[in-house]
């Protein structure tokens, strides 16, 4: 059997039937508060437990300060050996991966 696509995909019992204008609005209404979120708009994220998520624990990260040999390249802004140092322009220094 041939299948039209361009059809409309709206079947009868999918129709509304022929419901009074106040019907309606009095089934909108009753929607419409039964959807309300109760929530405070002082609420923080701070009170909310996300499930499985361990949030006792801290990362312990030692932060190395730049070498001699490094730079920070401005377009990317990571730091990079002197070697990937491909120009350097009013005191900034760009790397040969963004110069391309």
């Amino acid at each position: 059997m041939a299948t039209d696509y361009d059809a409309p995909r709206v079947r009868e019992e999918d129709q509304p039937a022929n419901e009074s204008l106040e019907a309606l609005k009095a089934q909108r209404s009753a929607s419409t508060q039964n959807s309300a979120i109760d929530a405070d708009e002082t609420d923080t994220a701070e009170g909310l437990d996300l499930p499985g998520a361990v949030l006792e624990e801290e990362l312990q990260i030692q932060v190395i300060p730049e070498q001699q040999d490094e730079f920070t390249c401005m377009s990317c802004f990571l730091v990079r050996h002197r070697s990937q140092l491909a120009r350097e322009k009013n005191g900034n220094k760009y790397c040969a991966d963004c110069e391309g």
